[in-house]
């Protein structure tokens, strides 16, 4: 007992020299933007956390002595002040917030990561084109995103059916698949997104691009192995904004768009856009063939805004798509061989809808609900085979985020249901569900440290469970930057390829049960910015076991046994000084398919491109000079060459302000490179798959001159 006191003694001792030790003093934190206290934001002071009151303050006792605190509210830029603690005292300390802006060209928020973080916090990598980038591909192409994505470093918009003019977008490399296309961070445009889908998108109502590159599945599930392209609407303003454009092309394109904006009360706002497209039935060569398809496409798509100014909001969106496309022989014409034209058509129609809630519980978390549901029907005539089928898509989502200290997190569960229905050749129908949990965590370790973990468990119904990680890393140091990225995720294969939509399935066989694809990938980047001019260097690396390949000589559809691979490099530039604009890029990709021990090149992969664009631009109009270097790519089952040539091609783009109107006209393709100045589109003899061309590895169309007008009234 007597030792047991000693000890108590002790201990009380030991308690009261610490506490006579330590110093405490108190902060009074007043929180305010503008004039208006901000109740519920987190004060964070030497690790202890508490929330302002209704009127916006927070006392919290600290040690004495020199200290930082850090202030989150969900819709403001978070803050961090230092403070120096007298003991004894209170110190009153007042703390501005502003609120987190939707777009900003100095201060840019991304939504594709989901924690809404500066794009500058971020530890994963994320590109983006902004609004002013966007204006200037909508004056070249104003009926498809087509050539805005084919400019960006390391994407390659590749043509899938000469036929018909259906493309898919490549991420360093990877197959057009493997890229998930999201509106708003709504999957509107289903889980097979390429093809003719990709050439039905406005860009007049976007107001940024914002590109992921390499697999990231585990923020977005089984359809983003390659990464993602989420594209960001435009927000109605607090006055009316009307926008129309009309365009004219020497190939025989129409376009005419319209855009709508108009807040319907203090929360409520509208957007609508509406567009018209036509392009005439064009044969470039004079050999008997529509170098450019024949199109009539309508587009009409209304999106409704709610904001309570409180960080609640809700936002929904319906869009339909009409198109009618033919290609094939040109009217009197025949092929060799046969003394019957061959016709090409596709009619599709579209129809989606898309909901996102966004509410406040309890004050300091987000709770963030996602719905989607797309349905279209094509009706695909191959010659004499018919193909009409249906594609519907469900999506669920549920999502909370949090911050605690340096901690940004969010958890969510999502399920998504891909049904699809060919009329005319049942044996590939299918419908696949696939519900997943997923978790991230972005942690602000030091100033110059940052992390974001990441983590989903998918069911897919056909091929069983699969677990997607993914880890970044930001590390800062004055005007340098590295982000580092690794992540492995999966893709559930289909009989719907790139090869299989330009040439249809009835012909298609399959060497057996398909093996869903799985993926890793890595990357490392260093960036250097002073003042406007910035530059990047990036090095990635993917692997994907169990590719799914077309053999195009037999048209067998399987999985091959060893490894598809990617390495490559990218450079950037980018100086921006107003009223000048210069990005320039160069991309090395070397991506290899295995099959037998013999590796390849994939094909319609060139390992070098190069771009280079100059933009002036002032109030009163702007003049863009472009050109873009393809190097030398491998071609399949091409019956005149095993490798495409290289080619540049060059732009020009020049608009004029004259009072409401906007003049514009843009040269494309000035060097007027064309695929048939080396060889024919047609081949000497239809391919097993039924095809009678060979693929696009060059434009087909040469100089196209188009030229209109934009207003704003």
């Amino acid at each position: 007992m007597k030792s047991v006191a000693m000890v108590a003694c002790l201990a009380v001792g030991l308690v009261c020299s610490v506490s006579g030790q330590e110093q405490l003093g108190s902060l009074r934190l007043e929180v305010h933007t503008g004039p208006d206290p901000v109740a519920n934001a987190e004060v964070v002071v030497g690790g202890t956390t508490q929330l302002t009151d209704t009127r916006g303050i927070a006392v919290i006792q600290a040690s004495a002595g020199p200290g930082q605190v850090t202030v989150l509210r969900e819709g403001f830029l978070p803050v961090t002040v230092p403070v120096d603690v007298v003991a004894g005292r209170e110190r009153v300390v007042r703390i501005e917030l502003v609120r987190q802006p939707v777009i900003e060209e100095t201060v840019r928020v991304v939504a594709s990561t989901r924690t809404g973080r500066r794009i500058e916090d971020q530890p994963m990598r994320v590109e983006v084109l902004n609004r002013e980038e966007v204006e200037e591909k909508m004056l070249m192409t104003p009926g498809d995103i087509g050539m805005m994505l084919n400019e960006m470093g390391g994407l390659r918009v590749q043509a899938t059916s000469p036929s018909l003019g259906a493309a898919s977008v490549r991420i360093q490399g990877m197959r057009g698949r493997y890229t998930r296309f999201l509106s708003d961070g709504l999957p509107l445009f289903g889980s097979q997104p390429g093809g003719l889908g990709l050439l039905q998108i406005p860009p007049m109502d976007l107001s940024q691009v914002e590109v992921i590159k390499g697999v990231a599945s585990a923020l977005y599930g089984a359809g983003a192995m390659g990464g993602v392209v989420n594209l960001i609407s435009r927000r109605p303003g607090d006055e009316p904004e009307r926008e129309f454009l009309v365009n004219r092309s020497t190939r025989g394109a129409t376009d005419g768009v319209l855009w709508l904006s108009s807040p319907l009360t203090a929360s409520w706002g509208v957007t609508f856009l509406g567009g018209g497209h036509t392009q005439e039935q064009t044969d470039v060569d004079g050999d008997g063939w529509a170098d450019l398809a024949h199109y009539e496409r309508g587009v009409a798509r209304p999106r409704f805004f709610w904001d309570d100014g409180h960080g609640q909001s809700f936002f929904a969106t319906v869009g339909t798509t009409l198109e009618n496309r033919t290609g094939g022989t040109q009217p009197g014409a025949v092929l060799p061989e046969t003394a019957l034209p061959y016709r090409e058509s596709l009619e599709t129609r579209r129809f989606d809808l898309g909901t996102l809630w966004q509410m406040l519980p309890a004050g300091r978390y987000v709770l963030t609900a996602r719905a989607t549901w797309a349905r279209q029907w094509h009706d695909h005539q191959f010659g004499e085979v018919l193909e009409r089928d249906r594609h519907d898509t469900a999506f669920g989502e549920i999502t909370l985020r949090g911050s605690s200290g340096g901690h940004t997190w969010v958890g969510g569960v999502a399920v998504e249901q891909d049904t699809y229905d060919p009329t005319d050749v049942p044996r590939f129908a299918y419908t696949f569900t696939t519900p997943g949990i997923f978790v991230q965590d972005d942690i602000d370790i030091q100033p110059w440290l940052a992390m974001s973990m990441s983590g989903r468990l998918d069911h897919h119904s056909e091929y069983g469970w699969f677990l997607s990680p993914r880890v970044s890393a930001l590390f800062r140091s004055g005007t340098w930057s590295t982000r580092m990225s690794a992540g492995g995720g999966f893709f559930g294969p289909s009989a719907l390829t790139e090869e299989t939509e330009a040439a249809g399935l009835t012909r298609l066989t399959m060497d057996g049960p398909l093996r869903a694809e799985r993926g890793r990938s890595a990357s490392i980047d260093l960036t250097r910015t002073d003042g406007p001019f910035s530059a990047t260097v990036t090095l990635f690396g993917s692997h994907i076991t169990d590719p799914v390949q077309v053999d195009r000589p037999a048209y067998v559809l399987r999985n091959l046994a060893e490894p598809t691979t990617n390495v490559g490099v990218e450079l950037l530039g980018i100086l921006r000084q107003s009223p000048l604009a210069i990005t320039a890029s160069y991309t090395y990709v070397r991506s290899r398919d295995n099959v037998e021990g013999v590796a390849n090149d994939v094909a319609l992969t060139p390992r070098h491109s190069i771009g280079l664009v100059t933009m002036v631009e002032n109030e009163d109009g702007r003049i863009g000079l472009e050109a873009y270097y393809t190097g030398r790519q491998r071609l399949e089952d091409n019956p005149y060459r095993v490798m495409g040539d290289s080619y540049v091609i060059v732009g020009l783009l020049v608009e004029r302000r004259v009072g409401r109107l906007r003049l514009f006209v843009n040269g494309e393709n000035l060097t007027n490179v064309r695929q048939t100045r080396w060889d024919p589109l047609l081949r000497p003899a239809r391919a097993i798959d039924g095809r009678w061309t060979v693929d696009s590895w060059a434009p087909v169309d040469g100089r196209v001159i188009n030229g209109g007008v934009r207003v704003q009234f």
